[in-house]
């Protein structure tokens, strides 16, 4: 990184992973915004992110609230809401927009934002993005836009690691199995835990402390010749 003391944004760090990341880059001397859905305290943004539009807000109110200078943009946030080829026409539609808005659009507007601002100045930046081992595995049979949002997400993280490492902007990705967040808990209660477990040559789903481990590895040390990386922490129930 270009600063000892380097500022962050982290989009959807209330809970879970997010909460995770932002706990470990502040503890490693980062200056960092969260970002939720409802504002809380000093070092936490609201936006809502299926709005279109919400993701440059929540830029430039970033951008503000760290003195003009963001370091790191690391995309977190991200819905798994189901929907079924049983749904109706319209049903299933809205269940693709709201998912690739939130996942994807959002996400890769804020990568606009992040490119056109290290651009701008000396020392590039990082953006790290969360996908998920459905980009390259696929998901449930109620999950097809999961899959697509973020298999679109690891696309925009390459894309941009080809585009602008000449300019010191680096891109990297992880791509998670099931974590234990709440979200995942709920899910493996709801399909059955052991079913799932045996899918996985660890034995057990991924901690968020892992997957925050290796964002913040990305975010902070990570040499810029690791620029398009995309880390796999699934505990081996996808190797590519």
């Amino acid at each position: 990184m270009t600063s000892t003391n380097p500022h962050i944004l982290v989009t959807g760090s209330t809970r879970g992973i997010g909460a995770a990341i932002f706990a470990r880059l502040t503890s490693n001397g980062a200056r960092a915004i969260g970002h939720g859905t409802r504002p809380d305290g000093a070092n936490q943004l609201a936006a809502d992110l299926s709005e279109p539009g919400a993701a440059d807000t929540l830029w430039e109110q970033a951008l503000e609230r760290l003195d003009g200078r963001i370091d790191v943009l690391i995309n977190n946030a991200g819905i798994y809401e189901p929907t079924s080829v049983n749904d109706s026409a319209e049903a299933w539609r809205e269940a693709w927009t709201r998912t690739l808005q939130i996942n994807l659009q959002a996400a890769a507007d804020l990568c606009r934002c992040a490119v056109a601002h290290f651009r701008s100045r000396e020392g590039g930046g990082r953006i790290v993005n969360v996908a998920s081992r459905a980009a390259y595995r696929g998901d449930s049979p109620e999950h097809w836009h999961y899959a697509a949002s973020k298999a679109g997400l690891v696309g925009v993280t390459k894309s941009i690691a080809r585009g602008f490492a000449g300019a010191g902007i680096y891109a990297f990705a992880v791509t998670p199995g099931f974590t234990m967040t709440g979200m995942a808990e709920d899910y493996l209660s709801s399909r059955g835990g052991d079913k799932l477990l045996a899918d996985i040559p660890l034995g057990r789903v991924a901690e968020a402390d892992e997957v925050a481990n290796a964002v913040t590895y990305l975010a902070l040390t990570a040499p810029p010749s690791m620029t398009g990386a995309i880390l796999d922490i699934n505990g081996a129930s996808y190797v590519r």
